[in-house]
C-alpha cells in the first residue's frame, strides 16, 4: 500500500495578496464564477458582524481573517439597530456601518454586504424593528404593501449611505455582491402566491437600486433570473444553481450558537475543511465561512429566544477575537492552496470519476496543466485507489489536494497546526488572591404595584392602561426585556371565592414570569424546554377589600426565525383567574390593566456611572435576594489580554461596565448532563449536537469587557440582580493562552506560537514512531527530540522546526512515516 507522501507546503503556498485600488471595478458573473474586472475569482470569505465587537476590534480581526487567508469579509445589515425607533437612525460606535467597511478595504480585501433586512442570526426578532407591528394591516415577508413601503425605506437608506460614501466596486469600493431578503426559500411555501409575488418584488426593487455589482438571494430555489441563488448549510458540494450562475456558498456554517441552559457546540477543523474542499472539488467558487468571528450579543441583541449573550460559534476566531487552533490554521493551510489553483479551477474543465463506496476523484485541467481532487465521503473507512499510475489512499471523510496531480500536499483529515490551549485566569496584579478586593453596594429594585384599585389608580407616569391584556411586543416596542401587568380586584364577605386563600392562575406566553400578590413575591416561573407557553399556578392569602396583582413578563430575547414569527404571541395574553378551593374563578382577563415598561432602577438610570446616586447605595450587601441592584469597582488588568467578569454564583440579569451593556447574564442555567464527548469523531455529517461539551456546566460562566469600554484605572461595575445571587464570588479575569501542542508528519514543518507571549517550556518532544496526534512516545524516537525544539523555541513568540531526519539525526524507525509531536507552555 502506498502512503501518503506530503510535500512542505511552504514550496506551494504562498501569501495571497490583493490589491483593490479606488479604481472602479467591473463586476459580473458568469456559470463557473464571479467575475472581476474580466477575472474569474475565487472568493473565500467570513461573515463578521459588526455590532457582534467593537469598532477598535475591527482592525485586529480583519487582519486576521486576511492572515487565515480569506480574501473577502461578508456582514448582514441590522435594521433594528440602525432604526430602533421609527425614523430614527444609529450609525455611531459599534454600528458604523460605514466604518467597518472601511477598514475591510483598507486591508485590501472584498466585501459582501448582506442588506435582508430579514437577518435571522440568532439576532432579536431576526433584525426587524419592533415597532413595525404598531403599523395597521402589517405582516411581514410577504406581498404586503406596509411591510414593503418600509423594507424599501430601510433598504434604501443604507443603499444611500453606502453610495455615498464610494463603497461598492462599481464606485472604487470593496463591495463586490449585495444580498436582498434571506432564506425566503425556507419559508415561502407557508406564504402561498403572496409569498412567490414578495419574492419576484424583492429582485425587481433591488435591480432598480442601481448599485453596480450583483445581487444575491441564499436558500432561494427559484429565484428571479436577475438574482443570484446561494447555498446556505453544512455541506454544500452537490449543490446546483438553478440558472446560468456560479455556485456560490453563502453560508458554511463553521460550529454552531449556544442557547440558555445548552451545551457548548464544536464542529472539528477536520469536517469544515472537508466541506470546503469538497465544495471546491464539486465546482464550487465562492464560500463563506458562517461564521469566521462570531463575537458577543452585547445588551439586548441575542434573538432565540434564549440566545445566549456569548456568540462564540466555535468560528476560526475566537468570540474576544483570538486564534481558535487549530481551526484557523488548518484552514489557512487549505486557503492558500485554493487560491493558488486560483486560474484552473475557475478555467480548467473538471472530469470526475467515481470509485463506488463515495470515493471520487476530480482532475482540473486548463493549458495543460493540472491539479487533483481524491474524495472519500464513506464516514467509516480509508479507501485505497489506483489513480493515473499510483496507488494513493484517502482517509474516511476527507479530500486529498494533490496541486501536481501526483503529490497529497493537503488532506483534510490530517490536521498539521498547533492546538491552542486558552485559559481565563486572574491578573498577575491580582494574585494569588481569587479576585479583587471588590467593596459592593447595594440598593432594592421597586417591585411595582397598584397602592389602590386599579379603577381609582388614575393617570400615573409611565404607566398605560387597557380593559384588555396586551402582547408584550406592542406595549414594550422592544425598549425593555421586562413589562408589567397590573391590576386588582375587590373582594367582600359575599364573594363567592372569598376565603384564606386563592390559587393565582396565570396562562402565560412568556419567557419568565415574576408574581406578586398584594406587594408580595408568590412564585416565579420559566420556560426550561423550549416552548414559550406555560401555566402558573400558585396559592395566596386574599383580604377583604382591594386585592393587587402585578405580573412582571421577562423576554428574553424575540423569536428570529420561522414563516409568521411575527405573529407569534409574547408575554401575559391570558387567562389570569383566581380560582378558591371551591373551584369558584374569578376571571381578570377582561379586568382593567396598567401597564409599565422596564424596572425602577433603569429609569433612574442606575447602571450609568454617575456620582448623583451615591447615596443611593448602602454597603452590608444582602446575598441571594431577588431584584437587587450591585455596584462596585474594578482595576483595568495590565497589559492586552481580552478581559472578562466571571459571573459564577450569580443568577440572572443584566451587567454593565462603565455604564455599556454587556449583555445578559444566566450563569445559574446549568445544562444537563446527557450527550456530551470527550472526543469528537469528526467522520460523518456534522449537526448542532453532535459534537457537545459542557455538560452540568453554566451554559454561560464568563462574559466578554471589550478592552475599549474600560478606562485607564478604575472602572465600575454595575448588575441588576434578578434571581438572587452571591456578588462576592465575581472575579475579574483575563483570556490568555496557556499551552500549545502539535503535529508534523515527516517532511513538514511544525510551527508553534504563543500569540504574542514567549514559549516558557517545552512539556514534551518526540520525534519518531508515536501514533499521530497523541502526546505519547512511540517505541523508537530521536534521543534528541527534546534539546532540538528546546533550542528551537524556549523565550521565542513563535518557531518553526523541521521534521526531518536532518534535523533529529537518523533513526531506525520501521514505519511508513515518522511524525514530531511536540507540547509547550506559554
Amino acid at each position: 500500500m502506498a502512503s501518503f507522501k506530503f510535500l512542505a507546503l511552504a514550496v506551494i503556498l504562498c501569501t495571497t495578496t490583493f490589491n483593490l485600488s479606488a479604481d472602479a471595478a467591473d463586476v459580473s458573473y458568469d456559470a463557473r464564477a464571479l467575475t472581476i474586472d474580466g477575472q474569474r475569482r475565487i472568493i473565500i470569505s467570513g461573515s463578521i458582524h459588526y455590532p457582534r465587537s467593537t469598532p477598535e476590534m475591527w482592525p485586529s480581526l480583519i487582519k486576521k481573517a486576511k492572515e487565515g487567508g480569506l480574501n473577502a469579509i461578508e456582514t448582514y445589515v441590522f435594521w433594528n439597530a440602525h432604526e430602533p425607533l421609527y425614523r430614527q437612525y444609529d450609525f455611531s460606535g459599534n454600528l458604523d456601518l460605514l466604518r467597518f467597511l472601511k477598514v475591510i478595504q483598507d486591508e485590501g480585501l472584498y466585501a459582501i454586504l448582506r442588506i435582508g433586512p430579514y437577518v435571522c442570526a440568532e439576532w432579536n426578532y431576526g433584525g426587524f424593528p419592533v415597532w413595525l407591528n404598531n403599523i395597521p394591516d402589517m405582516t411581514f415577508r410577504t406581498q404586503n404593501d406596509a411591510f414593503m413601503y418600509q423594507m424599501k425605506n430601510f433598504t434604501t437608506v443604507i443603499v444611500d449611505k453606502v453610495k455615498e460614501a464610494k463603497l461598492f466596486a462599481s464606485e472604487g469600493g470593496p463591495i463586490i455582491l449585495a444580498q436582498i431578503e434571506n432564506e425566503y426559500g425556507n419559508v415561502i411555501g407557508s406564504y402561498g402566491n403572496d409569498g412567490k409575488s414578495y419574492m419576484y418584488w424583492c429582485a425587481n426593487f433591488a435591480e432598480t437600486l442601481g448599485i453596480g455589482v450583483p445581487w444575491i438571494m441564499c436558500q432561494e430555489s427559484d429565484a428571479p433570473l436577475s438574482m443570484i441563488n446561494t447555498c446556505n448549510g453544512w455541506y454544500c458540494d452537490q449543490f446546483s444553481p438553478n440558472q446560468n450562475s456560479p455556485k456560490m456558498w453563502t453560508e458554511n456554517w463553521s460550529g454552531w450558537y449556544k442557547n440558555w441552559g445548552g451545551k457548548d457546540p464544536h464542529r472539528t477543523p477536520e469536517d469544515l475543511a472537508f466541506a470546503v474542499a469538497r465544495f471546491f472539488q464539486y465546482g464550487g467558487t465562492l464560500q463563506n465561512y458562517y461564521m469566521y468571528h462570531g463575537g458577543t450579543n452585547f445588551g439586548r441583541t441575542a434573538g432565540g429566544p434564549y440566545i445566549t449573550t456569548s456568540y462564540d460559534y466555535d468560528a476560526p476566531l475566537d468570540e474576544y477575537g483570538n486564534l481558535n487552533q487549530p481551526k484557523w490554521g488548518h484552514l489557512k493551510k487549505l486557503h492558500s492552496l485554493i487560491m493558488s489553483m486560483e486560474k484552473i479551477l475557475t478555467y480548467g474543465t473538471a472530469t470526475s470519476k467515481d470509485y463506488g463506496g463515495m470515493m471520487s476523484s476530480t482532475v482540473f485541467e486548463y493549458n495543460g496543466t493540472r491539479v487533483c481532487f481524491l474524495g472519500n465521503a464513506n464516514n467509516r473507512d480509508a479507501i485505497r485507489i489506483d489513480f493515473e499510475g499510483k496507488s494513493y489512499t484517502t482517509p474516511a471523510w476527507s479530500v486529498s489536494i494533490l496541486p501536481d496531480c501526483a503529490n497529497v500536499v493537503y488532506n483534510t483529515a490530517e490536521v498539521n497546526t498547533q492546538t491552542s490551549v486558552m485559559a481565563k485566569k486572574l491578573p498577575v496584579e491580582a494574585a494569588p488572591k481569587r479576585h479583587y478586593d471588590l467593596e459592593w453596594l447595594w440598593r432594592s429594585e421597586h417591585i411595582e404595584h397598584l397602592k389602590t384599585s386599579v379603577e381609582n389608580s388614575g393617570p400615573l407616569k409611565g404607566v398605560t392602561y387597557a380593559n384588555q391584556l396586551l402582547d408584550q411586543k406592542l406595549v414594550a416596542n422592544d425598549t425593555s426585556d421586562y413589562l408589567w401587568y397590573m391590576t386588582s380586584v375587590d373582594v367582600n364577605e359575599d364573594d363567592p371565592i372569598w376565603g384564606e386563600e386563592v390559587t393565582v392562575s396565570v396562562q402565560c406566553d412568556c419567557h419568565i414570569l415574576h408574581v406578586f400578590f398584594n406587594g408580595k413575591h408568590i412564585g416565579s416561573k420559566w420556560v426550561t424546554n423550549g416552548q414559550y407557553n406555560f401555566l402558573f399556578e400558585k396559592s395566596a392569602k386574599l383580604k377583604l377589600g382591594t386585592n393587587t396583582l402585578s405580573l412582571l413578563s421577562v423576554t428574553v430575547g424575540l423569536q428570529n426565525y420561522g414563516a409568521y414569527f411575527d405573529k407569534a404571541k409574547n408575554g401575559i395574553l391570558g387567562p389570569v383567574k383566581l380560582v378558591a378551593p371551591n373551584s369558584l374563578e374569578k376571571d381578570l382577563t377582561s379586568n382593567k390593566w396598567a401597564y409599565k415598561v422596564g424596572l425602577n432602577g433603569m429609569e433612574r438610570r442606575l447602571q450609568e456611572v454617575d456620582p448623583k446616586n451615591k447615596r443611593q447605595w448602602h454597603p452590608n450587601v444582602p446575598f441571594d435576594r431577588m431584584f437587587v441592584w450591585y455596584k462596585t469597582t474594578f482595576k483595568t488588568p495590565k497589559g492586552e489580554d481580552s478581559v472578562v467578569l466571571d459571573l459564577l454564583g450569580l443568577g440572572k440579569g443584566t451587567a454593565w461596565v462603565n455604564g455599556q451593556d454587556i449583555g445578559r447574564y444566566w450563569p445559574s442555567f446549568e445544562a444537563d448532563n446527557n450527550g456530551c464527548v470527550s472526543f469528537c469523531d469528526y467522520r460523518g455529517a456534522y449537526t448542532g449536537s453532535k459534537c457537545l461539551t459542557n455538560c452540568g456546566k453554566s451554559s454561560q460562566r464568563w462574559y466578554h469587557v471589550p478592552r475599549s469600554f474600560l478606562n485607564d484605572e478604575d472602572n465600575t461595575l454595575v448588575l441588576f440582580e434578578e434571581f438572587g445571587g452571591n456578588p462576592t464570588f465575581i472575579s475579574v479575569q483575563t483570556v490568555t493562552m496557556k499551552s500549545a501542542f502539535a503535529h508534523a508528519y515527516e517532511g513538514n514543518s511544525l510551527e508553534l506560537s504563543c500569540q504574542g507571549r514567549v514559549i516558557s517550556k517545552v512539556k514534551f518532544a518526540s520525534f519518531g514512531n508515536g501514533t499521530y496526534g497523541s502526546l505519547v512516545k512511540g517505541s523508537c524516537n530521536s534521543p534528541n527530540s527534546l534539546s532540538v525544539v528546546k533550542k528551537a523555541c524556549l523565550g521565542k513568540e513563535s518557531c518553526s522546526i523541521d521534521a526531518s531526519e536532518r534535523t533529529f539525526g537518523h533513526i531506525a524507525c520501521d514505519a511508513p512515516m515518522k511524525n514530531l509531536a511536540v507540547e509547550v507552555e506559554c
